[in-house]
């Protein structure tokens, strides 16, 4: 596993030990290792960084497991480098491949952003993670790679800002802006369901490309923010807002209100609306959510309220003079309707 201390590839190494697997984690040292692992000290991007993987005597390995999200240049490197001593090459790339704007029900071979290349330094997500993707292939090829194309990712030890910050925002209480329709269907992945259908890919010698979130509408914007509720206890009031009040008041989707995109928009089509049956036949299960948010603020509650975020995502929430301006002046009809427009 490169990297392992955080998010993703924290939970594919807690499920790797939870099979009884022997787990091999390279990182950078700044944070502890999940207990169990042998663990091995290096920086990818520095000159050398990799040296601990080349070292004589290191063994090899079944499966690499990468989640990098920078210059495509350090996947190409780590897959050079373990092409000979690994049978297959996992990379955990992302949905933002594919050119913009995919439609509902895209598959593995819709179109893919142009521009990237494996020797690249950082451009943008997109390209970076298409670079990534690049490389690992012309190392390892289509038969011994995966490629993860990972959706929206949910779940303990996230590092991203988007469900904790939910979570924070409706454990304060009163009002809370709630982005309508109550209905509005979402497709997600909880962490823990991503790291299992690693392991069963290579386990099972899968390769190729897989978009790899729940089925379309495995939940929706009430159940996600109703088990928000329940979870924290709170006597928060979500309130209901149509999509339009919410464009209006200058409120951008996605990120300052997370999760959340309004219906019938390229954006949904992207995040929401992508064709997974590829991942479902080759083994994905998908907990409810239910289980994801409580699973998230039982971690969330255990290390003090606060969640880690990655200094490379930007800041995710709702500014709560923002939101009070909104609710006070939008027409409270007792809830948007729950069904999808």
């Amino acid at each position: 596993m490169l990297g392992g201390t955080e998010f993703a590839g924290r939970a594919v190494v807690e499920a790797a030990l939870g099979r009884g697997w022997d787990v091999t984690v390279l990182n950078r040292g700044r944070q502890s290792p999940v207990p169990g692992v042998r663990s091995l000290r290096g920086d990818r991007t520095a000159p050398g960084g990799l040296a601990a993987l080349a070292r004589p005597g290191e063994g090899d390995w079944d499966a690499v497991v990468d989640t990098w999200s920078a210059a495509p240049r350090a996947v190409r490197e780590a897959a050079r480098l373990l092409r000979d001593r690994a049978r297959r090459y996992v990379y955990v790339s992302s949905c933002s491949v594919y050119a913009w704007a995919p439609p509902a029900g895209y598959a593995e071979d819709a179109p893919v952003v142009e521009g990237a290349g494996p020797d690249a330094g950082q451009i943008d997500y997109a390209r970076d993670k298409r670079g990534g993707e690049l490389a690992v292939l012309d190392a390892f090829g289509e038969r011994d790679s995966v490629l993860v194309r990972s959706g929206l990712i949910l779940g303990p030890y996230e590092n991203v800002g988007r469900l904790p910050w939910w979570l924070t925002r409706i454990a304060r209480g009163g009002p809370v802006l709630a982005p309508g329709p109550r209905g509005l269907p979402l497709q997600y992945v909880d962490v823990r369901d991503l790291a299992e259908w690693i392991l069963g890919a290579v386990g099972n010698g899968l390769g190729g490309p897989y978009n790899l979130m729940s089925r379309q509408g495995h939940t929706t914007m009430g159940e996600l923010l109703e088990a928000c509720v329940r979870a924290t206890g709170s006597d928060a009031e979500l309130r209901w807002t149509a999509p339009e009040i919410v464009l209006d008041a200058g409120i951008e989707p996605w990120t300052e209100l997370p999760v959340w995109v309004p219906p019938g928009t390229d954006l949904h089509d992207a995040l929401h609306a992508a064709d997974v049956s590829r991942a479902l036949a080759a083994g994905l299960v998908c907990r409810p959510v239910e289980e994801t948010v409580a699973d998230t603020w039982s971690w969330l509650t255990s290390i003090g309220g606060t969640a880690p975020v990655r200094p490379d995502r930007t800041r995710k929430g709702l500014d709560p003079e923002v939101e009070a301006r909104v609710l006070a002046a939008a027409p409270d009809p007792g809830g948007v309707s729950g069904t999808t427009p």
